[in-house]
């Protein structure tokens, strides 16, 4: 298939290019309409305790949809007549409103005026009840607070709430995509500039990438009908599609370029780069998947989604490289080297053999110190808490921030931390156990919904003053959850699902880590021969990502560097952990067999003997090293563009994954590894004797 892809493209670049150009146009088309259709759910389980007790809370009592929380505010104050008068307005309107299931306010039920009304006084609040899924609610949302949000007649309203939290979040994603696109797609140019010492052989990579964005975001759009799909897809799925298909354009080119300085005609070299190069793209494209499909073993479909998004971005970044890349290299010919190409040095005078040897003569020495600054750096992980994004997940100048900082630090009640239980049985006496939920410590008030169209259950709805993605918020949701109740129940809301969240996370895991070291192992197996060689792999790599992992703890979630901009709160974002491992451990693995391949074509060659491994090491390092090098720096711009977002979410992944990139193309790559090969020496090429035959039939050969 590669074969006759490649072929096509070198029989029929113009044609190729043809029909890349309509298809981009197409792409374009497709792509602008993602945002509208993406979503900001996903991140608790169908089949959670929470979700179950959502359903039985819109079948039977019509709560359906999500949280609308309007703050409205005057000198006055909340009872004064122009704050009555308006906030009254609104609430009726709201409760007249088909879109909203219920509303409730100080003005309308004045009962509740302990709950809504400020501290001082000065606010109150409307909290309404949006009705629709996580794909309608936020939007709709977004058309009431339109409607109501501004200042008259000395009353001044804000909106918040879960619902309008999730479309600011939406409208930020998107907003932000421009700016990496802006602050990735120059850098990225200069850098191909500089590495490949010509502007118009660095076009290709950068035609290419800006191919794959626009491809990217057709296929989020066209996977929207299949499956729902996270709005932070559109910042990481781009930015992979973007990095992957700079990096195997980059690879090409660098063996089309061997073969031209070995003396081959044109097409000859291309016929040979992209039997060679292709081959390793393809690999590469199968490491980064297996590590992505380690997503779909997780119960939240957030990740799932970005599980089957990511699959078919890497498809379309091989794609992309097998057609596009050659057919470019046809048209523009001997104009990517506009200086004839240098006749290269020996390898052995090259900078990155001088440093393999220097590592391999004091191994210890080198090694030591990097392996004790990844244990420090990784340490912080231990201290690693889970929990579900809110508002402070978003800049401070967005207003549903703005309103939830009000609920959190001016109401005794936290009008987002409202505990649901669904008790089973409508005939069931809930009276004693009523009271001692209410004795649970910070709880405010345990009433029961007479709403019921069903007689089946008994709802009772918990009010409290803590923050439902808190420490302090889990562990009153324990002590309520460990009350003797009088029947089966279900627990739902906020604090609920964040529970139900970190569960569905520790429940994937397991299975994701051995998906991914398992078939991680046997590939590595098949391309070596080796045993050993795949363990080492494997224990790097979590070393490295471990690093990568406390340093996101350290900043993020405890607020050192002052969270580089974003809000500490305690916890880190419960996703984020296995995104960043899924995509890290894929790019790291993909600069792993580059070197490996490398390394054992050397040792195959060789006579076998200790000097002949460390031999093998360098050569490897010092021959595919500069390509590890200027892929993980382009890589490490294409995240960097992510980390300038104001969402918290894709700041943290967009640095962690530009951390891990370059930690591993460096640290790794070019100290522990030949340090740790150097140390093993012949061991490393072990294998059980009995499995040599079978290895030496079923080998991949790059």
């Amino acid at each position: 298939m590669i074969g006759r892809l490649s072929a096509l493209a070198i029989r029929t670049p113009r044609l190729v290019l043809v029909v890349i150009g309509i298809a981009f146009l197409l792409f374009g088309a497709l792509g602008s309409q993602a945002a509208a259709r993406l979503t900001n759910g996903g991140f608790v389980s169908n089949d959670s305790e929470s979700a179950r007790a959502a359903d039985i809370l819109e079948r039977d009592y019509g709560m359906s949809g999500m949280q609308l929380v309007l703050t409205v505010e005057s000198d006055g104050g909340a009872t004064s007549a122009v704050s009555q008068a308006r906030g009254k307005e609104i609430a009726d309107r709201l409760k007249g409103d088909s879109r909203v299931s219920r509303a409730v306010s100080p003005w309308t039920e004045p009962q509740l005026s302990r709950t809504l009304i400020s501290r001082d006084g000065k606010i109150g609040l409307i909290v309404a009840t949006v009705r629709g899924t996580e794909n309608v609610a936020p939007g709709t949302a977004k058309d009431l607070a339109d409607q109501y949000v501004g200042s008259l007649d000395g009353v001044t309203v804000h909106a918040g709430g879960q619902a309008m939290v999730w479309a600011e979040t939406g409208k930020q994603t998107q907003k932000d995509l421009g700016i990496a696109e802006a602050i990735a797609l120059p850098l990225t140019f200069l850098l191909l500039v500089w590495f490949l010492r010509s502007l118009v052989a660095a076009a290709i990579p950068f035609v290419t990438g800006v191919v794959a964005i626009a491809g990217s975001s057709a296929v989020l759009y066209l996977l929207t009908f299949a499956v729902d799909l996270s709005v932070f897809a559109l910042n990481i799925v781009t930015a992979i599609g973007l990095a992957l298909a700079i990096d195997y354009s980059l690879l090409i080119i660098g063996r089309y370029r061997e073969e031209i300085a070995a003396g081959r005609d044109r097409t000859e070299a291309l016929t040979l780069a992209m039997k060679r190069g292709g081959r390793a793209v393809a690999f590469s494209g199968v490491t980064v998947g297996i590590a992505l499909i380690g997503m779909s073993f997780f119960p939240l479909t957030f990740l799932r989604s970005l599980a089957f998004a990511g699959l078919a971005v890497v498809a379309l970044s091989i794609l992309l490289a097998l057609t596009l890349v050659p057919a470019l290299l046809v048209v523009l010919g001997d104009r990517i080297n506009k200086k004839p190409l240098r006749e290269a040095r020996p390898v052995e005078q090259s900078l990155l053999y001088r440093v393999a040897r220097t590592v391999q003569r004091r191994p210890a020495l080198c090694a030591l110190p990097v392996l004790a600054l990844l244990v420090v750096l990784g340490s912080p992980v231990l201290g690693l808490k889970l929990g579900l994004p809110d508002d402070r997940a978003l800049p401070a100048a967005l207003e549903s921030r703005q309103v939830g900082d009000l609920l959190r630090d001016r109401f005794d009640d936290n009008a987002t931390g409202t505990v649901h239980i669904v008790v089973n049985g409508r005939g069931t006496d809930v009276g004693a156990y009523s009271t001692a939920l209410s004795n649970v410590p910070d709880v405010e008030r345990v009433t029961v919904d007479p709403g019921a169209t069903a007689p089946d259950s008994v709802h009772l709805v918990v009010s409290t003053k803590l923050d439902p993605y808190s420490e302090a918020g889990q562990r009153q949701l324990q002590a309520l959850r460990a009350v003797d109740a009088p029947s089966d129940t279900l627990f739902g809301g906020l604090a609920q699902q964040t529970a139900d969240s970190e569960s569905g996370i520790k429940e994937g895991f397991p299975k994701a880590l051995i998906w991914i070291a398992a078939i991680t192992f046997i590939l590595l197996l098949l391309l070596t021969g080796s045993v050993v060689l795949p363990l080492k792999a494997l224990a790097l790599n979590v070393l490295s990502l471990s690093a990568t992992f406390g340093a996101m703890v350290w900043i993020f979630q405890d607020g050192h560097l002052g969270g580089l901009g974003t809000f500490a709160t305690g916890y880190t974002i419960a996703t984020l952990p296995v995104l960043l491992f899924c995509v890290a451990f894929g790019l790291s693995m993909d600069y792993e067999v580059f070197l490996l391949a490398r390394f054992a074509e050397e040792w195959e060659n060789s006579e076998k003997t200790r000097a002949d491994n460390d031999t093998a090491v360098a050569l490897g390092i010092a021959r595919s090293g500069p390509i590890v090098t200027a892929a993980a720096l382009l890589m490490a711009v294409v995240f960097a563009g992510i980390a300038a977002s104001g969402v918290t979410t894709n700041r943290m992944l967009g640095l962690g994954l530009a951390v891990a990139v370059l930690m591993d193309a460096t640290l790794v790559r070019m100290v522990l590894v030949p340090a740790f090969m150097r140390v093993m020496g012949t061991a490393n090429w072990w294998a059980p004797a009995r499995s040599r035959p079978l290895l030496e039939k079923v080998a991949l050969r790059e």
